[in-house]
């Protein structure tokens, strides 16, 4: 059902514990370090764009940016590990035996660092492209724990997803292995949007539901950015129209400006392949029904066209359209009752 999630098999877990379980699923990753090791100088070509995400917090000129390739072959660097386990700052997903002060290669990944900056960084502390894949199928591997709850997972992903982006911008990787990578991010984020509703208990996941909004927009405008370095000659990637529609999708919450520059002009730059498209007609048709309040049609198109990933990105404007339709019924069929004495 879950149309945009990726399907891989997975070994039967159901009889280990819960620490040796998350040690099972990183072993594909492990076990392929050396292969790892001599792909490093293959698989990460680079190219002169404005893909920084996440570095300084704002995007950069490549061509001001030293050459770097990581050398870090585990999920976490020995030296982060290290301080980690003295500071005891390790997710309950990175414990040994349950161990707060105690991890291993094979648990610990490599937080997200704000003040991170590429002038500073050392090679072994940066981890190369064949690294960030095998790191990033292990966290959405994650996704299908029933042992914690879903804001929880969410809560771990969300932040090592952004170092696995911080990591891509340092080294400027700029591939389709990096635009498979940013597709599966923004998957995740596209479809915690819809399952982050679903967890009212949590008092602060408004907050988590703000924050990931958020790095949904900028993993799609890093994504499109992508797009547009390795486009060649009139091509487009295959998924680039569905996940082009996801960002005129979110002008449902948005006027025309505040994402940047005006939708119609963000219109003209696209290639024709891509307005063209029934992914874009869609996510036009719907973004017109909505502003202009036809409702009828705004349902019957999410109904009859909708993929699961847009129909998780609309979720919560569908439910404003519903209860505000709903109070507006309510009010007009209001019946004031006086007891009798």
């Amino acid at each position: 059902m879950e149309k945009g999630r990726r399907e891989a098999k997975k070994p039967n877990y159901s009889s280990s514990s819960p620490d040796e379980q998350r040690r099972l699923r990183s072993n594909n990753f492990h076990s392929n370090r050396s292969e790892n090791n001599a792909q490093v100088s293959k698989r990460g070509s680079t190219c002169s764009s404005n893909t920084l995400d996440e570095n300084y917090g704002q995007s950069q000129d490549s061509s001001n940016l030293p050459s770097l390739v990581g050398t870090c072959l585990d999920m976490c660097p020995a030296r982060e590990r290290a301080q980690r386990e003295r500071l005891r700052d390790l997710s309950v997903f990175e414990r040994l035996n349950g161990n707060p002060g105690r991890t291993s290669p094979s648990l610990a990944v490599k937080k997200f660092c704000r003040t991170m900056s590429t002038t500073h960084i050392q090679a072994s502390d940066v981890r190369p492209l064949p690294v960030l894949q095998g790191t990033l199928d292990y966290l959405l591997s994650l996704l299908d724990s029933s042992e914690h709850p879903f804001d929880v997972v969410h809560d771990f992903v969300f932040d090592r997803t952004r170092s696995i982006r911080q990591d891509l911008s340092m080294q400027n990787i700029v591939n389709d292995q990096a635009i498979n990578m940013y597709e599966e991010m923004v998957k995740f984020h596209i479809i915690s949007h819809h399952k982050l509703l679903r967890c009212s208990s949590n008092p602060n996941i408004s907050s988590a539901h703000y924050l990931n909004m958020e790095q949904l927009t900028k993993s799609l405008l890093s994504l499109y950015d992508l797009y547009n370095a390795n486009r060649k000659f009139n091509s487009i990637n295959r998924n680039e129209a569905e996940f082009l529609s996801f960002y005129v999708l979110l002008h449902l919450g948005f006027n025309g400006e505040s994402m940047g520059e005006s939708l119609s002009t963000w219109f003209r730059l696209q290639p024709s392949s891509v307005t063209k498209s029934k992914e874009m007609r869609f996510a036009r048709k719907v973004l017109r029904f909505f502003r202009v309040g036809n409702y009828k049609c705004f349902f019957s198109t999410i109904a009859s066209e909708a993929s699961y990933l847009q129909f998780c990105l609309m979720e919560p404007f569908i439910n404003e359209v519903v209860l505000d339709k709903c109070v507006g019924c309510f009010a007009k069929k209001k019946t004031f009752y006086v007891p009798v004495p």
